[in-house]
């Protein structure tokens, strides 16, 4: 039976819960009658080949096994291994006579393999070149006890790599909690179904990197189950940005109007302006406070920029726009307070963040044609509740912003959330922590509207060009940050973002 090892640059679209994954897991074995020991014993056999591509110099394996059918992921693993001819040592931390089921088969076919398990003993680090977390997997329901925790601890602090099977210890599969500790992996091999607590909270400081195995079954078997959340990935490019007619011009690709740059701010219009072209659109204008157009003009002559006082003199520039981004730098006096009733008085698509958002925040209003990007502290603002609220039940808080506000909402953070009505959550998993810096929510902002200004029809437009805007700016950050994340700029981003809104 062959398992089909993923990896970070083709995992499946489709995120599960808990509760999904074993709907999938209990088709397989009553549908297509597979053996739940015949999906343990792939678990085992896709776990270490997966070690070995990764680690191929490592010799000695720790088996860390546990309670359930996590640790009879591990004593199917162990026995492998020792038959490659890996010198392994394996803990349990249950009596075998405690497992059951396909776990209590393993642990039974391992020990008719000559195996043997020994007491948990910290010296045991030492001497292995890989750790691998077999101690509890989907299952976690409560905190660790004190003893489990005291072993993750020892696991977090070892020098060699840690590899977690299906879930790394602690960590709850479902909201990415961790639960009193959690062991923080260098890599995880995750089966039958990528889990959502892995993109939420805490998750992914503590899977490392993903790995996916599908066990054998079907796709199809996972579709009729159903998902909670997509993974953004090239597709949603190609989706919102085909392949240009030879006899395209400028006029064919929109024109974004950008309104913001408030006194002292002429580097967030800057930012957002240039991110419009690079993203593809064909024309871009900037309207912001006179004393700035010189600048802006100076740095990048390929913008238009306009000098606006107040709405009055916005109007022109309102009728011609296909869509407005609305917030890099806006401020919040009357000149802001001013531009904002404006533009929220026109019919087009809009892009709202940064103090935009913080306006809506303290007048709050409901419109389908539009994308919300905040960051945390934003959306916490926008919901009246503190940014630690937000953060831990990051889901939550982007389907009630969605609600309570209409649009498409893009909660930014690790594992930016997309949010549209009627439709299936997006999640990005790529991005970097080097762009936690000044200006890059407003790049962000600029890429959705050049992206936006591309859509004949806006229909399903502007949620195509929030999920491919999201994708495009977390791989060109991933690109800047070849060179190191600390230290990043915003507009390191440019260099790449052509290579990536043209796959």
């Amino acid at each position: 039976m062959l398992s089909i090892i993923a990896t970070m640059s083709d995992l499946p679209a489709s995120i599960h819960s808990i509760s999904q994954v074993r709907a999938i897991e209990a088709s397989a074995i009553e549908q297509l009658d597979i053996p739940a020991y015949t999906l343990m014993t792939c678990a085992g056999e896709a776990a270490l080949s997966a070690l070995r591509a990764q680690w191929p110099a490592a010799k000695r394996l720790l088996v860390v096994c546990g309670y359930g059918n996590n640790a009879g992921d591990g004593y199917v693993l162990a026995r492998l291994a020792a038959a490659a001819k890996l010198q392994v040592e394996v803990v349990a931390l249950c009596r075998p006579e405690q497992l059951s089921g396909s776990a209590a088969q393993a642990w039974s076919d391992f020990e008719a393999h000559g195996g043997v398990a020994k007491s948990w003993h910290a010296s045991l680090l030492q001497n292995a070149d890989i750790v691998i977390d077999a101690i509890l997997g989907t299952g976690l329901s409560r905190e660790l006890d004190v003893v489990t925790r005291s072993i993750v601890q020892f696991i977090n602090d070892a020098s060699c790599p840690v590899f977690s099977l299906d879930v790394p210890t602690g960590l709850d599969a479902d909201s990415g909690h961790i639960m009193g500790k959690a062991v923080r992996a260098h890599s995880t091999i995750t089966f039958v179904g990528l889990k959502q607590g892995f993109y939420l909270a805490d998750g992914p400081d503590h899977v490392g990197n993903i790995l996916f195995a599908d066990l054998g079954i079907p796709v199809a078997v996972a579709a009729r189950v159903g998902a909670v959340a997509m993974r953004l990935d090239g597709n949603n490019v190609r989706l919102a940005l085909p392949r240009r007619s030879r006899t395209a011009h400028k006029g064919r690709h929109g024109h974004v109007l950008i309104v913001g740059g408030g006194l002292g701010m002429p580097g967030a219009v800057r930012l957002c302006g240039e991110a419009s072209l690079r993203a593809g659109a064909g024309l871009v204008t900037v309207a912001t406070r006179p004393e700035h157009v010189g600048a802006l003009l100076a740095g990048r002559p390929e913008l238009m920029g306009r000098g606006v006082m107040s709405a009055d003199d916005l109007a022109p520039m309102l009728a011609a726009a296909s869509v407005i981004a609305i917030g890099p730098g806006l401020g919040k006096d009357a000149w802001a307070r001013d531009l904002f009733a404006a533009v929220l008085a026109t019919d087009r698509p809009l892009i709202v963040d940064a103090d935009a958002l913080n306006l809506l925040a303290q007048q709050p209003c409901r419109r389908s044609n539009w994308v919300l990007t905040p960051h945390p502290g934003e959306a916490a603002r926008l919901l009246h509740t503190s940014t630690a609220a937000v953060q831990a039940s990051r889901m939550e808080a982007a389907q009630e912003l969605q609600r309570q506000y209409q649009g498409v909402v893009v909660l930014k953070g690790a594992g930016t959330l997309i949010v549209a009505e009627a439709q299936l959550p997006a999640v990005c998993d790529r991005g970097n922590p080097g762009m936690a810096v000044p200006g890059m929510g407003d790049v962000l902002t600029g890429i959705i509207a050049g992206i936006a200004a591309q859509q004949e029809v806006f229909n399903d437009g502007l949620l195509l060009a929030a999920r491919a805007g999201v994708y495009v700016h977390a791989v060109a950050g991933d690109l800047a940050a070849r060179r190191g994340e600390r230290g990043l700029l915003a507009s390191d981003l440019f260099e790449y973002l052509p290579g990536c809104v043209n796959p």
